[in-house]
């Protein structure tokens, strides 16, 4: 009898598995809360892939992507890696030039959650953060779940307790490509359609942080609010022609508020496979993944520009120095005594 003596190449992070009865198999690993696979069955009997990942721990700790993991304690950016909280003066840890990106150089991403619990369907971490990480303020208890639903649907819900008042947004990170991850093969997603119920956008500088206020979708190409080709809608808009596509910050319609209406609905280039995606965060953000280009891919090929996209649900970037001004730029910071709990609820389509 032979036994397999290859070693992991998730050690010592855990890989854990969830699957249902419609078929919908999802991957996270430990380290970062991870998302790491989604695959659907098809009709002709085949199996899809839909997310971009890495064939070993190595490969996700090398990558400076965020490829499917959990961000936090702040999601996107904040200016100069500086905020107020209560009219104190908080001073971040610096990652991304003088600006702190996705919680600081040692985010959420990259620590090793716990498990607290694991069955078939569904799948809970926590993450214990301690006061003045990353600089900020408060020990702040995170947790996250997976859970499949009926058919082919996930929710993924996050939940945050802090000792002292601390902005806090979590988010997941994971980039799709509903035509199916094949590595340097993948087709790229400007063929995808894209709808967004947003009725605003928020310009960004060069450093991808708010330039100015909301602004209307109207006549860009970020109104998003039917069904559009990610390509087609990146030559109607200088902005985005500038950046090569998308990365900016949709301000979601407040009806979609409650995560019961889909706010995002994305569309493969063949048109077999639809996500559906429903949040009561007030903003999305939007990467169509331009930055991609030599990412190693879980078949030990290099994924091209464009390989995914990501489709974050989150409060606005730099949300903390920001006038509240609900329902768009609500008060983000986190209280003792408080429990806050956010949704995103997928459901895919395939035909």
């Amino acid at each position: 009898m032979s036994h397999d003596t290859s070693p992991d190449p998730w050690a010592p992070a855990r890989l854990y598995t969830l699957e249902n009865a419609a078929g919908l198999r999802v991957q996270v690993l430990d380290r970062g809360a991870t998302w790491v696979s989604c695959s659907v069955p098809m009709m002709e009997g085949t199996r899809r892939e839909l997310l971009l990942g890495g064939a070993s721990l190595a490969a996700y700790e090398a990558q400076p992507a965020y490829l499917g993991a959990t961000v936090g304690r702040y999601a996107n950016r904040i200016r100069d890696s500086r905020c107020m909280v209560d009219g104190q003066a908080v001073e971040l840890a610096a990652n991304e030039g003088p600006n702190q990106l996705h919680g600081g150089p040692d985010g959420f991403d990259r620590r090793t959650w716990t498990v607290e619990s694991h069955t078939p369907q569904r799948l809970v971490l926590t993450l214990v953060s301690p006061d003045g990480d990353q600089g900020w303020p408060g020990e702040v208890q995170a947790r996250v779940s997976y859970t499949l639903g009926q058919e082919l649907a996930l929710e993924i819900a996050f939940e945050a307790t802090t000792t002292r008042a601390c902005p806090v947004n979590l988010t997941h990170h994971a980039y799709f490509n509903l035509d199916g991850d094949a590595g340097e093969a993948t087709r790229n997603v400007l063929q995808h359609h894209l709808q967004v119920l947003a009725p605003a956008w928020l310009p960004v500088g060069a450093d991808l942080l708010p330039s100015g206020e909301l602004e209307p979708v109207d006549d860009t190409g970020f109104d998003l609010r039917e069904l559009r080709r990610l390509d087609q809608a990146i030559a109607a808009e200088p902005a985005l022609q500038l950046g090569r596509g998308f990365d900016h910050a949709l301000a979601l319609d407040p009806a979609c508020a409650d995560a019961l209406r889909a706010a995002v609905r994305l569309l493969s280039s063949d048109g077999r496979v639809a996500l559906s995606l429903a949040t009561d965060l007030p903003a999305l953000q939007v990467y169509s993944g331009q930055g991609l280009t030599g990412l190693p891919a879980r078949d030990g090929t290099l994924y091209p520009a464009h390989a995914g996209i990501a489709l974050e649900p989150q409060y606005l970037p730099d949300s903390p120095n920001h006038p509240v001004a609900p329902p768009h730029w609500p008060d983000v910071v986190l209280r003792p005594g408080e429990r806050r709990r956010h949704v995103s609820r997928m459901f895919f389509d395939v035909g």
